[in-house]
């Protein structure tokens, strides 16, 4: 009797177990490309380098979920970047993202270093997907904008006829209290069929003197073959003539197995310093997971601009005291996703 009971007692538990099912995955992209690269400056060569990550970062990942019942999912996401030409792995090990949160009806809840919420707004509205040289990941370099926070908790909101919010805390941890580096921020998206807007603003407590803010707002629109993207981004950091402006305008064009791509691009600070890039790309698909690419970019500073352009994972930029020196770079590389 005692052993009909336990029979009875662990088939009744099956739904219950079955309730908590969870799946891992593993991912990552492997990117190596040739580049000729020339920062333009005085005196310097042009150089012939191999690079990992000129359309998208090399990188690998876990991310999974576990069902809780009633619509709840507990989720995790770790995400590292390594250089595929020398092996070497990124300072942090999972520096790209590192999150642990629940999801249901209410949205997703995250916790740990995640990006932000402008930084969700920038990648959408960039026609290079932030790789290729001129892409707008130039925005995000030299502290103008912060595109990954740490220590944070972040909410995203689920669709409501189109539009999704998202708003994130990022604490600083400062040993001394003031300036606390804490980070506060925004976004407010709408997708709908080929139409996306977006716009997302952040407050960075960096100095006692007062607070940087960092705001990007951003449109897409796809009409067959063809597809526009364009954004404005902003990082005014506290103090005099430190206001930094970029605007992209670009689009794309599929092409049988391919896909062309062209970016304009404007970068200019409050002391008068500007720099003009253009960006030409063509990416050809193998297979589903595998393609080739090659791209040229070139950008004209005036005579205050050391302006340089970034890929998904480098850069070409003059010294900075070479003002003036306008950088150029092709690259051919093969992607693979995995």
């Amino acid at each position: 009797m005692h052993y009909k009971r336990l029979v009875l007692a662990l088939f009744a538990s099956v739904p219950l177990l079955a309730a908590a099912q969870s799946n891992v995955t593993i991912y990552g992209v492997a990117d190596a490309a040739i580049s000729l690269e020339d920062t333009g400056a005085p005196g310097a060569k042009s150089q012939t380098r191999i690079n990992s990550g000129n359309q998208s970062s090399s990188r690998f990942g876990f991310r999974g979920t576990e069902d809780l019942g009633n619509g709840l999912k507990a989720l995790f996401n770790i995400e590292g970047g390594y250089a595929i030409d020398s092996g070497i792995g990124d300072s942090a090990l999972f520096g790209r993202r590192s999150v642990v949160g629940l999801q249901g009806d209410f949205g997703t809840v995250t916790i740990g270093r995640e990006y932000s919420p402008i930084a969700a707004v920038g990648a959408a509205t960039d026609i290079l997907g932030q790789g290729f040289y001129g892409s707008n990941l130039s925005a995000f370099g030299t502290n103008r904008l912060t595109r990954r926070l740490s220590n944070s908790v972040n909410y995203k909101s689920t669709a409501l006829s189109g539009f999704t919010g998202s708003a994130a805390y990022s604490a600083g941890e400062a040993a001394n209290g003031l300036p606390s580096n804490n980070l506060k921020g925004v976004a407010l998206e709408f997708a709908n069929g080929p139409v996306y807007i977006g716009g997302g603003y952040q407050v960075v407590t960096r100095l006692a003197a007062g607070d940087d803010k960092e705001y990007v707002i951003g449109a897409g629109y796809k009409v067959g073959d063809l597809e526009f993207k364009g954004n404005y981004m902003v990082g005014d950091q506290t103090g005099p003539n430190n206001k930094f402006e970029q605007v992209n305008v670009g689009a794309s064009m599929a092409l049988g197995q391919g896909k062309a791509f062209v970016n304009l691009q404007q970068n200019k600070t409050a002391n008068g310093a500007k720099g003009n890039a253009f960006t030409l790309a063509y990416s050809y698909t193998l297979s589903k997971r595998t393609n080739l690419y090659a791209s040229y970019a070139s950008l004209d500073n005036n005579n205050l601009g050391v302006f340089g352009f970034n890929t998904s994972s480098t850069n070409v930029t003059p010294p900075a005291t070479a003002f003036g020196a306008d950088p150029t770079a092709l690259t051919v590389g093969v992607r693979h996703s995995f």
